[in-house]
């Protein structure tokens, strides 16, 4: 299914001396949760595959289904279920000891290991000779939801990352619930860590994170796991990215105010509960750069992070590019 990008605007630009060397074209859309759209660029009704960026829709049904109290799980757990972590120590050694607490092993994780992401992280793991685990997935967190839901609801854990297992069922449940649509005939595919992915529109997506932003319509034990999993990534912002990461200093700065969460191939999505909107957003050549330069256009747009916010955020908001002398090159910038 190709579809041609030429049509949606360009978003971000990349400086370097007195011209703009690169440009990343793509779409997006901030909504309400009755569905108005408040502000949008490209094909917003496009199909998408909405990637990680999902993870904190993904953690409605761990939370609803009670698995957080059975097995007395924190706010840090909450985050993790949420996360595309870099793999740090920190983030393999608090999934291992929550599998422990769910009486499951790292091998029940149907993920790969791999080293951080966060280079001098992962180089450090490679000198120290560590033994590296399924828990260093930059999705275990994610999984460890997945399998402490299967746990409390008594369902047999293995397999669950297969569309027929009743978590992924559920799963795809809550994001038609939420996004307002049918998923049963839209493309599939698998994720970089063995999940299906759902193909949505931007639309649809938007509109499932303007009622995370503002779930009011929801039944109340919808709206208590939507206020727990802001919550839950506000409190412990490291355990959704970790060090250097956009999302994690996002959070920190913002706290409740913001909740962000990137996905592979230039998806972005965000909740501004205090705007009462939701956002998507999608970079059409995939890169992560252009996503994060476009998110933080809108994070400031609809006022989200204010100019004192702006000063300390700069370093994610409008990157310099550097060489690699660590001199000055040129400049990311939004261009919407």
């Amino acid at each position: 299914m190709s579809q041609s990008i030429a049509a949606n605007p360009i978003l971000v630009e990349a400086t370097r001396g007195d011209m703009v060397e690169s440009f990343h074209r793509g779409r997006y859309v901030v909504m309400k949760a009755d569905g108005t759209v408040v502000a949008q660029g490209g094909d917003i009704d496009a199909l998408m595959y909405p990637r990680s960026a999902i993870k904190p829709l993904l953690a409605i049904p761990f939370v609803e289904s009670g698995a957080v109290e059975a097995f007395g799980l924190e706010d840090k757990h909450i985050a993790l279920a949420c996360s595309s972590h870099n793999g740090e120590e920190e983030h393999a050694n608090t999934v291992k000891a929550w599998l422990e607490k769910i009486g499951l092993s790292v091998d029940a994780l149907e993920c790969a290991p791999h080293y951080s992401i966060h280079q001098p992280a992962g180089i450090k793991q490679a000198a120290d000779q560590i033994v590296l685990t399924k828990a260093h997935n930059n999705c275990s967190g994610k999984h460890s939801g997945f399998l402490s839901t299967a746990q409390h609801l008594g369902e047999d854990p293995s397999g669950y990352i297969n569309e027929p297992h009743a978590v992924q069922q559920r799963l795809i449940k809550v994001l038609e619930d939420m996004g307002d649509c049918d998923l049963s005939t839209t493309p599939r595919g698998i994720d970089g860590c063995g999940i299906p992915v759902i193909g949505m529109r931007l639309r649809d997506l938007g509109l499932a994170m303007a009622r995370m932003a503002d779930p009011a319509g929801q039944d109340a034990k919808r709206i208590d796991a939507i206020k727990r999993i802001r919550k839950g990534c506000a409190m412990a912002p490291f355990m959704v990215a970790g060090t250097g990461r956009f999302c994690t200093g996002i959070m920190e700065e913002c706290g409740e105010d913001a909740l962000v969460k990137v996905g592979a191939e230039g998806v972005y999505c965000a909740a501004f509960p205090k705007q009462g909107l939701g956002v998507a957003l999608k970079i059409d050549d995939g890169t992560q750069r252009g996503a994060e330069v476009a998110m933080g256009a809108i994070l400031r747009k609809h006022g989200v992070i204010d100019d004192a916010k702006a000063e300390v955020l700069k370093k994610y908001l409008t990157p310099v590019l550097t060489n690699w002398a660590g001199k000055y090159a040129g400049d990311m910038r939004p261009a919407f």
